[in-house]
């Protein structure tokens, strides 16, 4: 017999043994039933659902977790994910077995994250909540997937957050112009910023790129790497998306200024970076330039808004704009429509236009009667 009464409490109890997902035999005990009946019960449903189902800790399962996935991913992105997982997720899950854990688990564990604070006291953003369920969720679906865990309690329970739709910043051609004039004095600094915004690429693409990357005869940059600064090393790899791999007509005058950076170069093998600098050395200039021009403080990456925001306006499609600056999809290309109240305006005075018009077709026909 597997139940037993507690003499002390007058409760019951279960004690058996199972074989775990590894094929030990394992112990279980279980308190706190008012019947002998109860005791059988969860026993029987327990032994069930270990059948075909996943016994093990959370901290265990990430083990497995990091063998399956690193190998797969780009170094920056498993960090990314390793970080989230570390410090969000196991520090509350960890020694929780994987398939006792309940949606109702999952709310308290969202309610705690929702009431976390960062370092500076403020809380975390609903973008970031959305990213940290995200990344709980994924360990679920990869237990389901190919670890026999019945189901992921992450979808019960619901997300936390919302998708992050932050207002885009953008510099016009003639704010942008005013913060060149300032930068200047660093041509580094000024040709780095001139391929941000006249070319539209990402900071990492920037940095990433080398002599071999540009043919200045046919005025093409190509778009084949990106820059990564990882564990304390450089490290070169592949771009953000597939779409990310790309060639890029350049202006004439981008290429004379390209032309002219490349001669200031000292030994500069047709391998080598030709911004040899940090994120952080770009986003100081930024603050430099920006203060100077007296124009608004934007990020690196509202460069490429900028960019996206000049083809737009210029009369350029989504198509082609997708295809210049990477986009995986037209449909991301089209999140940026919103910034151009010019087309707004046009397109109201357009259909101004197509009222009188009808109205004035009116006119006629009542005269003729």
């Amino acid at each position: 017999m597997s139940a037993y009464k507690d003499q002390k409490t007058g409760k019951w109890y279960v004690f058996f043994y199972y074989r775990n997902w590894q094929g030990e035999n394992k112990g279980k005990t279980k308190r706190g039933f008012a019947t002998k009946r109860e005791a059988l019960e969860w026993e029987r449903n327990f032994k069930l659902k270990q059948s075909e189902n996943l016994d093990m800790t959370m901290n265990e399962f990430y083990k497995l977790y990091e063998e399956d996935m690193k190998p797969k991913l780009k170094l920056n992105t498993w960090l990314t994910k390793k970080h989230i997982i570390t410090g969000k997720v196991l520090p509350y899950f960890g020694e929780c077995k994987m398939n006792e854990i309940t949606a109702a688990d999952i709310l308290k564990w969202q309610n705690v994250m929702i009431e976390s604070k960062k370092e500076n006291g403020e809380r975390f953003k609903p973008g970031y909540l959305k990213t940290i369920h995200d990344e709980l969720s994924c360990l679920f679906n990869h237990a389901v997937r190919f670890y026999n865990l019945n189901e992921n309690p992450s979808k019960k329970a619901g997300n936390m957050g919302k998708e992050s739709k932050e207002e885009m910043l953008f510099w016009t051609k003639e704010e942008y112009l005013k913060f060149a004039d300032v930068i200047k004095d660093k041509p580094q600094s000024y040709y780095a910023f001139e391929i941000l915004y006249w070319c539209g690429i990402r900071v990492g693409e920037l940095l990433a790129l080398t002599m071999n990357d540009f043919d200045l005869e046919k005025k093409i940059l190509t778009i084949n790497k990106s820059y990564q600064r990882l564990e304390g090393k450089d490290v070169i790899t592949s771009p953000k998306t597939a779409k990310s791999n790309r060639v890029i007509s350049m202006p004439d005058f981008l290429v004379s200024e390209m032309r002219d950076y490349m001669n200031m170069l000292y030994k500069c093998k047709p391998t080598d970076r030709l911004f040899q600098v940090t994120k952080s050395f770009l986003h100081h200039e930024m603050d430099r330039g920006s203060k100077g021009s007296g124009v608004k403080r934007i990020t690196i990456h509202d460069l490429r808004h900028s960019h996206i925001s000049l083809l737009i306006d210029a009369g350029f499609t989504a198509v082609d704009i997708a295809n210049r600056v990477g986009h995986e999809s037209i449909r991301i290309t089209y999140h940026y429509s919103h910034m151009f109240p010019s087309k707004q305006i046009a397109m109201a005075e357009r259909l101004n236009i197509e009222r009188m018009e009808s109205e004035g077709m009116n006119d006629e026909s009542e005269d003729t009667r």
